[in-house]
């Protein structure tokens, strides 16, 4: 997480100490013997944890969110930001998908409510998506809706 967030693992923790409101039970889990001793075999670069008395902790969406909010490095920043406007795409999504078929009667509608929601998938996908030349299709069955939608990208696009 500190290699994300572009600071070190020591202001993490103390972020998470000193904010324990901002991470309620859900956030935040503390790994196990078990867990950890998992963790340090198929990981090479937890092996200074093999023999510390400290357990790693792990966070969720929401306690990466959270701890995004907290940390104040420029990378941190971008990463609040970046989650904030997928969030919006989404719930815009969510909305458009609502309201694709209560215009069964409109096919205009539907046509320009369906292009609206390509471009929001699109606009989600595309810093996850490679940056190469590709066909990514995306479909989506919603019980009497089918949605396909292709993006084609050339690579540096």
């Amino acid at each position: 997480m500190a290699e994300l967030y572009g600071v070190e693992t020591k202001r993490i923790n103390e972020a998470v100490s000193n904010n324990p409101e901002k991470f309620p039970e859900g956030y935040v889990l503390m790994l196990d013997n078990q867990e950890k001793a998992e963790l340090v075999e198929n990981f090479h670069r937890f092996e200074r944890q093999k023999h510390s008395t400290v357990f790693p902790k792990a966070f969720t969406e929401k306690g990466l969110y959270m701890l995004a909010t907290i940390l104040k490095s420029p990378r941190a920043v971008q990463t609040t930001i970046a989650i904030v406007e997928a969030y919006a795409k989404l719930k815009e999504l969510s909305r458009v998908m609502v309201e694709i078929p209560q215009q069964q009667d409109d096919r205009d509608a539907q046509r320009r409510l369906l292009h609206r929601s390509g471009q929001l998938v699109e606009d989600l996908m595309s810093d996850v998506l490679p940056k190469q030349s590709s066909d990514t299709t995306l479909e989506l069955n919603l019980a009497m809706l089918k949605f396909r939608h292709t993006v084609h990208r050339e690579k540096g696009e």
